[in-house]
């Protein structure tokens, strides 16, 4: 059999799944992702991390100094 790919295969598949009266959705469709490894993850061996905001947003006091500052 030939190889469809990319829109048309979407089209086709789409066209499949209307003939049957479903919704094409990733959970019906044949790529499903592997559950059992995500099942038997260990979050304890994940390291702690500090979370630090590179680009904050300014304050509104700041926004406001600014607003001022322009406007003389």
């Amino acid at each position: 059999p030939k190889r469809i790919e990319g829109k048309k295969a979407m089209l086709l598949l789409d066209k499949q799944f209307l003939k049957k009266g479903q919704t094409p959705t990733p959970a019906n469709m044949s790529d499903k992702p592997d559950m059992a490894e995500i099942e038997k993850f260990d979050k304890s061996k994940l390291k702690k991390t500090e979370t630090q905001e590179k680009n904050p947003l300014p304050s509104k006091e700041t926004i406001e100094q600014e607003k001022q500052a322009g406007e003389s």
